[in-house]
């Protein structure tokens, strides 16, 4: 059986991690698999919403254990430097893709969730947990520094004082004080877990879907770039924005006033929307 689940129902995405019996740890080929179905749902119009969940009782555990003590985490043995190296840039396309897509992504997370499964529950624009859930970092348990975008996320949701806490002391927290560090949006009973979800989920894919494009990669721009930039690029369609340095308004005739060339070079960690082509964020 497949170690990633694809379908798309009622305009949503969902992603599923299939490894139950190994609390969904992930392997190179779940990962290619899932860039590769994020690429296309992110070109898919007729997908409106992304759904990331794990099968059976947990969300994710991180990285194979099993495969780290082998030494294979990154390929078989044998495998070169350079093809290692590859790919593990290969396998941070999955993280940087749910963060940048121009389409809301939700992780569903069903149980426990630690390590590299962290981060790709942080780099989804919602988090909603059961209430059987639990997160935690669990890198100093193997010896990592972290992976999967998990300490710019976790810095970024919940400050350096209490990521710093959740680092070096991995612990598993509950989804109740999840919800309280802003860590998630919503904890749920367990078994209302996937229905509330996927109405949440099914409510975003049939609204304003370019408008959401445009506000995650706002939301997303605002968190790396000083105050005057955003205020001075507006989402408007053919309104005026705030006068430039010439002193005379600028109308916008699509998306909002600044450009995707100048959001990536203004961008501190990266944030520029890779999807969106052309156009503005």
């Amino acid at each position: 059986m497949a170690d990633l689940l694809v379908e798309v129902k009622n305009r949503v995405g969902i992603l599923t991690l299939n490894r139950p019996d190994k609390l969904n740890a992930l392997t190179p080929a779940m990962g290619t698999a899932a860039v590769a179905a994020l690429r296309e749902m992110a070109a898919d119009p007729d997908v409106g919403a992304v759904i990331l969940t794990g099968a059976g009782r947990g969300f994710c555990a991180g990285g194979d254990v099993s495969a780290m003590r082998r030494g294979e985490e990154m390929g078989a043995k044998g495998t070169t430097l350079e093809q290692r190296i590859d790919a593990l840039r290969e396998r941070h396309e999955w993280p940087w893709l749910l963060y940048t897509m121009p389409k809301v992504t939700i992780a569903v997370v069903n149980g426990p969730v630690a390590g590299a499964g962290l981060g790709l529950a942080l780099s989804c624009d919602l988090r909603i947990a059961s209430d059987r859930a639990s997160f935690g970092t669990a890198y100093a348990r193997v010896g990592y520094g972290g992976d999967f975008g998990v300490t710019w996320q976790l810095t970024r949701l919940v400050g350096p004082a209490k990521a710093k806490e959740l680092f070096f002391l991995p612990d598993m927290i509950t989804a109740a004080e999840a919800l309280h560090i802003g860590l998630v949006n919503r904890v749920v009973p367990h078994e209302q877990l996937w229905q509330e979800a996927t109405a949440i989920a099914e409510r975003i894919a049939a609204g304003p879907l370019v408008s959401y494009r445009y506000m995650k990669a706002n939301i997303n721009m605002a968190t790396t770039i000083w105050l005057p930039r955003p205020i001075s690029a507006p989402c408007s369609t053919g309104k005026p924005r705030p006068t430039c340095g010439a002193g005379r308004p600028k109308i916008i005739k699509r998306g909002c006033g600044l450009s995707w060339r100048n959001a990536r070079r203004s961008s501190v960690a990266g944030e520029a929307i890779s999807s969106v082509e052309g156009g503005c964020v």
